[in-house]
Protein backbone atom coordinates (compact mmCIF):
# COMPACT_ATOMS: atom_id res chain seq x y z
CA UNK A 1 0.00 0.00 0.00
CA UNK A 2 1.19 3.60 -0.43
CA UNK A 3 3.17 5.35 2.96
CA UNK A 4 1.44 6.74 5.52
CA UNK A 5 1.95 9.83 4.93
CA UNK A 6 0.25 9.43 1.29
CA UNK A 7 -2.67 7.85 2.89
CA UNK A 8 -3.11 10.59 5.51
CA UNK A 9 -3.09 13.43 2.29
CA UNK A 10 -5.90 10.79 0.78
CA UNK A 11 -8.22 10.76 3.49
CA UNK A 12 -7.75 14.94 3.85
CA UNK A 13 -8.03 15.54 0.49
CA UNK A 14 -10.95 12.93 0.08
CA UNK A 15 -12.82 14.32 3.22
CA UNK A 16 -12.60 17.84 1.65
CA UNK A 17 -13.85 16.82 -1.66
CA UNK A 18 -17.04 14.74 -0.25
CA UNK A 19 -18.35 17.42 1.98
CA UNK A 20 -18.18 19.63 -0.82
CA UNK A 21 -21.99 20.28 -1.97
CA UNK A 22 -21.85 17.83 -5.57
CA UNK A 23 -24.28 16.52 -7.72
CA UNK A 24 -24.44 13.52 -5.42
CA UNK A 25 -25.75 15.50 -2.42
CA UNK A 26 -28.23 17.30 -4.62
CA UNK A 27 -29.57 14.65 -6.12
CA UNK A 28 -29.99 12.50 -2.75
CA UNK A 29 -31.57 16.05 -0.97
CA UNK A 30 -34.27 16.18 -4.08
CA UNK A 31 -35.43 12.61 -3.64
CA UNK A 32 -35.98 12.93 0.13
CA UNK A 33 -37.69 16.17 -1.00
CA UNK A 34 -40.11 14.80 -3.42
CA UNK A 35 -40.38 11.31 -2.00
CA UNK A 36 -39.51 11.00 1.98
CA UNK A 37 -36.55 10.41 3.71
CA UNK A 38 -36.43 6.55 3.35
CA UNK A 39 -36.46 7.61 -0.28
CA UNK A 40 -33.41 10.03 -0.13
CA UNK A 41 -31.80 6.81 1.86
CA UNK A 42 -32.80 4.00 -0.88
CA UNK A 43 -31.26 7.25 -3.30
CA UNK A 44 -28.01 7.34 -1.56
CA UNK A 45 -27.44 3.78 -1.36
CA UNK A 46 -28.48 3.34 -5.23
CA UNK A 47 -25.56 5.94 -5.83
CA UNK A 48 -23.21 4.23 -3.62
CA UNK A 49 -23.72 0.77 -5.34
CA UNK A 50 -24.09 2.24 -8.41
CA UNK A 51 -20.41 3.82 -7.87
CA UNK A 52 -18.87 0.84 -7.80
CA UNK A 53 -19.26 0.34 -11.34
CA UNK A 54 -16.86 2.97 -11.94
CA UNK A 55 -14.42 1.95 -9.38
CA UNK A 56 -14.25 -1.50 -11.14
CA UNK A 57 -13.72 0.10 -14.52
CA UNK A 58 -11.23 1.92 -13.18
CA UNK A 59 -9.47 -0.71 -11.42
CA UNK A 60 -9.45 -2.79 -14.70
CA UNK A 61 -8.34 0.44 -16.59
CA UNK A 62 -11.52 0.40 -18.64
CA UNK A 63 -12.55 4.25 -17.40
CA UNK A 64 -9.34 5.42 -20.03
CA UNK A 65 -12.01 4.64 -22.60
CA UNK A 66 -14.14 7.67 -21.97
CA UNK A 67 -10.64 9.92 -22.65
CA UNK A 68 -9.27 7.20 -25.94
CA UNK A 69 -13.09 7.71 -27.27
CA UNK A 70 -14.66 11.19 -27.16
CA UNK A 71 -18.08 10.14 -28.58
CA UNK A 72 -18.69 7.46 -25.64
CA UNK A 73 -18.11 9.66 -23.55
CA UNK A 74 -20.54 12.01 -25.15
CA UNK A 75 -23.18 9.23 -25.38
CA UNK A 76 -22.96 8.00 -21.63
CA UNK A 77 -23.12 11.57 -20.45
CA UNK A 78 -25.94 12.73 -22.68
CA UNK A 79 -27.87 9.46 -21.44
CA UNK A 80 -27.35 10.28 -18.16
CA UNK A 81 -28.63 13.93 -18.62
CA UNK A 82 -31.65 12.50 -20.55
CA UNK A 83 -32.68 10.46 -17.75
CA UNK A 84 -31.94 13.43 -15.00
CA UNK A 85 -34.58 15.25 -16.98
CA UNK A 86 -36.65 13.24 -17.15
CA UNK A 87 -37.52 11.85 -13.66
CA UNK A 88 -37.58 15.53 -13.22
CA UNK A 89 -40.18 15.84 -15.19
CA UNK A 90 -41.96 12.92 -13.45
CA UNK A 91 -42.04 14.39 -10.13
CA UNK A 92 -43.46 17.65 -11.65
CA UNK A 93 -46.47 15.59 -13.23
CA UNK A 94 -46.43 13.71 -9.37
CA UNK A 95 -46.99 16.87 -8.45
CA UNK A 96 -49.79 18.60 -10.91
CA UNK A 97 -53.17 19.75 -9.68
CA UNK A 98 -54.54 16.61 -10.83
CA UNK A 99 -52.64 14.49 -8.32
CA UNK A 100 -53.78 16.92 -5.11
CA UNK A 101 -56.34 14.08 -3.79
CA UNK A 102 -52.58 11.36 -3.39
CA UNK A 103 -50.30 13.99 -2.05
CA UNK A 104 -49.05 11.32 0.04
CA UNK A 105 -45.56 9.37 -1.05
CA UNK A 106 -46.28 6.27 -2.33
CA UNK A 107 -45.00 2.95 -0.30
CA UNK A 108 -42.69 1.69 -4.17
CA UNK A 109 -41.29 5.26 -3.75
CA UNK A 110 -38.18 3.43 -1.96
CA UNK A 111 -37.66 1.23 -3.83
CA UNK A 112 -37.88 3.03 -7.13
CA UNK A 113 -35.27 5.95 -5.60
CA UNK A 114 -33.04 2.98 -5.44
CA UNK A 115 -33.22 1.50 -9.09
CA UNK A 116 -33.38 5.07 -10.41
CA UNK A 117 -30.61 6.26 -8.33
CA UNK A 118 -27.89 3.19 -9.45
CA UNK A 119 -28.88 3.68 -13.19
CA UNK A 120 -28.23 7.41 -12.45
CA UNK A 121 -24.78 7.33 -11.09
CA UNK A 122 -23.87 4.14 -13.77
CA UNK A 123 -25.20 6.68 -16.39
CA UNK A 124 -22.81 9.60 -15.28
CA UNK A 125 -19.19 9.02 -17.28
CA UNK A 126 -17.98 11.79 -14.68
CA UNK A 127 -17.57 9.72 -11.93
CA UNK A 128 -15.43 7.66 -13.62
CA UNK A 129 -13.43 10.31 -15.11
CA UNK A 130 -13.08 11.69 -11.43
CA UNK A 131 -11.76 8.07 -10.16
CA UNK A 132 -9.06 7.98 -13.32
CA UNK A 133 -7.96 11.48 -12.46
CA UNK A 134 -8.02 11.05 -8.52
CA UNK A 135 -6.88 7.98 -7.54
CA UNK A 136 -3.59 7.32 -9.66
CA UNK A 137 -1.88 10.30 -7.47
CA UNK A 138 -2.06 7.85 -4.39
CA UNK A 139 -0.97 5.06 -6.09
CA UNK A 140 2.39 3.31 -5.45
CA UNK A 141 3.39 1.20 -8.28
CA UNK A 142 6.22 -0.47 -5.76
CA UNK A 143 4.04 -1.22 -3.13
CA UNK A 144 3.41 -4.44 -2.26
CA UNK A 145 -0.06 -4.66 -3.38
CA UNK A 146 -0.86 -4.41 -7.17
CA UNK A 147 -2.00 -1.61 -8.43
CA UNK A 148 -5.50 -3.01 -9.41
CA UNK A 149 -6.16 -3.83 -5.73
CA UNK A 150 -5.13 -0.31 -4.81
CA UNK A 151 -7.55 0.99 -7.26
CA UNK A 152 -10.40 -1.19 -5.65
CA UNK A 153 -9.53 -0.28 -1.99
CA UNK A 154 -9.04 3.31 -2.16
CA UNK A 155 -12.26 3.43 -4.83
CA UNK A 156 -14.17 2.01 -1.78
CA UNK A 157 -13.04 4.19 0.55
CA UNK A 158 -14.01 7.51 -1.48
CA UNK A 159 -16.85 5.67 -2.37
CA UNK A 160 -18.21 5.28 1.03
CA UNK A 161 -17.16 9.13 2.38
CA UNK A 162 -18.75 10.23 0.06
CA UNK A 163 -21.88 8.11 0.38
CA UNK A 164 -21.56 9.11 4.05
CA UNK A 165 -21.71 12.94 3.34
CA UNK A 166 -25.15 12.08 1.26
CA UNK A 167 -26.66 10.47 3.97
CA UNK A 168 -25.64 13.51 6.02
CA UNK A 169 -28.17 15.49 3.64
CA UNK A 170 -31.03 13.46 3.62
CA UNK A 171 -31.17 13.23 6.88
CA UNK A 172 -31.44 17.35 7.03
CA UNK A 173 -33.72 17.31 4.00
CA UNK A 174 -35.77 14.50 6.01
CA UNK A 175 -36.09 17.09 9.12
CA UNK A 176 -38.06 19.66 6.59
CA UNK A 177 -40.01 16.79 4.78
CA UNK A 178 -41.06 15.46 8.66
CA UNK A 179 -42.61 19.04 9.59
CA UNK A 180 -44.34 19.76 6.30
CA UNK A 181 -45.69 16.22 5.99
CA UNK A 182 -49.14 16.71 7.08
CA UNK A 183 -49.49 19.28 3.95
CA UNK A 184 -50.28 18.43 1.02
CA UNK A 185 -49.86 21.27 -0.73
CA UNK A 186 -46.12 22.23 1.09
CA UNK A 187 -45.19 18.19 -0.13
CA UNK A 188 -46.74 19.26 -3.92
CA UNK A 189 -44.12 21.52 -3.28
CA UNK A 190 -41.32 19.30 -2.33
CA UNK A 191 -42.05 17.41 -5.37
CA UNK A 192 -41.96 20.62 -7.77
CA UNK A 193 -38.63 21.34 -5.73
CA UNK A 194 -37.30 18.05 -6.55
CA UNK A 195 -38.11 17.73 -9.95
CA UNK A 196 -36.66 21.40 -10.59
CA UNK A 197 -33.04 20.22 -8.75
CA UNK A 198 -32.90 17.29 -10.69
CA UNK A 199 -33.73 19.33 -14.61
CA UNK A 200 -31.19 21.44 -13.38
CA UNK A 201 -28.50 18.82 -12.59
CA UNK A 202 -29.59 17.08 -16.26
CA UNK A 203 -29.20 20.12 -17.56
CA UNK A 204 -25.96 21.11 -16.04
CA UNK A 205 -24.37 17.57 -17.20
CA UNK A 206 -25.60 18.26 -20.60
CA UNK A 207 -23.68 21.50 -21.60
CA UNK A 208 -20.72 20.68 -19.37
CA UNK A 209 -17.63 20.38 -21.96
CA UNK A 210 -15.95 17.75 -20.11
Amino acid sequence: MPSIELLITFFITTAVFAYIPGPAMFYATAQTLARGRMAGLMAALGIHLGCYAHVAAAAAGLSILFHAVPWLYMIVKLAGAGYLVWLGLSLFRAASPDQASEPRVLPKSGCRAFVESVTVEILNPKTAIFFLAFLPQFIDASAGFPVWLQFAILGTIVNLMFSSADIVCVMLAGVLVTRLKQSGSAQRLMQRIGGTVLVGLGANLALQRT
